[in-house]
């Protein structure tokens, strides 16, 4: 899989832009606030519907436009594929798939596929647990694109549950019809998830080796107070069974605090280092090192269950490493259409067509 070529329009401070990036490494080189993030940012969009920086819509969109434009082919080993995005400023986005629309613009998840290196990534391993269970969870649509939707529909169950939680009123009819609707959501995300932790486990501790040149043991520990035996793959059926029971306990609780305390957004997912939890017993350079071994270990676990390589996206990840960490990555990558930012090329120890990023354009 690679992009073959992207098209810009009012997308952040590009307001038109070309561009065809070589089908293995790209180097785009540019000031701070040249829009070189933005350029990855938009490949992103392309596979996920969303922002990698966790920015609302509008925000992409350019200052002096109404919305903003995101088109591009996708070259798969049988075909290629065209995706059209408009992002407005108000109102819904709008997606064609080959100059069709898709009867959900979630059907566009699975044509592209990729894995982003950012700078913020130590917060998958200092930061509170919700950067892990995003971690997985983004993992899962990768892997198994029908898993955007249950996301989405466990997200706007909770939000339902939640709402009428805060209006203060003792119905436990209408709570037991928002319970049964956030269970059922609740299990098939959480089957998901459980998966996208096997998948990414079978992978870390090697990645973890590259990167580090000093074998260490590593592995998840998720902990749920609610759902039993995460510890192996179940169907979603008991993840909501489980689900129905912890909501049924927490029924009192819920109502004094009017809000849901329990089920996968209270979930604790931790890496442990050595036996050690990272967030506090890793030095600084062992948490880096682990962050590149979660990217790494994801881009094979996908690559494992889609037998596809996934577009890697490195933003300004080489400046942060020290020369030897930086080298050691650079052995690790695996082949993939590979784009990588910096601001000075000095940093980066990989060959590749190198591109110039300036003012919002981006020339060879």
């Amino acid at each position: 899989m690679h992009l073959e070529w992207l098209n810009l329009a009012a997308f952040r401070n590009h307001s038109s832009l070309e561009w065809q990036p070589d089908p293995d490494t790209n180097v785009l080189v540019g000031d701070n606030g040249a829009g070189k993030t933005n350029l990855l940012e938009a490949v992103s969009y392309l596979a996920t519907l969303r922002s990698f920086r966790a920015a609302p819509d509008e925000t992409l969109v350019s200052f002096d436009a109404e919305s903003a434009v995101i088109r591009g082919s996708v070259v798969h080993p049988e075909a290629s594929t065209l995706i059209e995005i408009e992002i407005r400023r108000r109102g819904q986005r709008r997606v064609q798939v080959n100059r069709q629309r898709p009867v959900r613009s979630t059907d566009l998840i699975g044509h592209v596929r990729i894995v982003a290196f950012l700078p913020e990534d130590l917060d998958l391993i200092k930061r509170g647990p919700a950067f892990r269970r995003d971690l997985f969870d983004d993992a899962a649509i990768q892997l198994w694109p029908a898993s955007y939707a249950d996301r989405m529909e466990f997200e706007r169950a909770l939000r339902q549950r939640n709402a009428f939680l805060k209006q203060g009123e003792n119905d436990p009819v209408t709570l037991s019809v928002w319970d049964e609707r956030l269970a059922q959501a609740a299990g098939r995300l959480m089957a998901r998830r459980v998966r996208a932790v096997h998948a990414l486990e079978r992978h870390l501790e090697r990645a973890y080796d590259e990167v580090a040149h000093e074998p260490t043991p590593v592995r998840l520990d998720y902990r749920s107070l609610w759902a039993k035996e995460t510890g192996e793959e179940r169907p979603a059926g008991a993840y909501a069974v489980d689900m129905a029971k912890a909501l049924i306990g927490a029924a009192r609780a819920d109502r004094e605090r009017r809000v849901t305390t329990v089920g996968p957004h209270r979930d604790e997912p931790t890496f442990l280092l050595g036996g050690h939890d990272a967030r506090f017993h890793a030095s600084q350079g062992e948490q880096r090192t682990l962050a590149l071994g979660i990217r790494l270990a994801t881009h094979r676990a996908i690559g494992e269950v889609t037998d596809t390589s996934p577009i890697l996206l490195l933003d300004d990840v080489f400046s942060e490493l020290d020369p030897w960490r930086a080298k050691a990555l650079t052995g690790a990558l695996p082949r993939a259409q590979t784009l990588i930012t910096t601001a000075d090329p000095s940093h980066v120890p990989v060959e590749g067509v190198s591109w110039s990023v300036t003012g919002g354009g981006v020339t060879r």
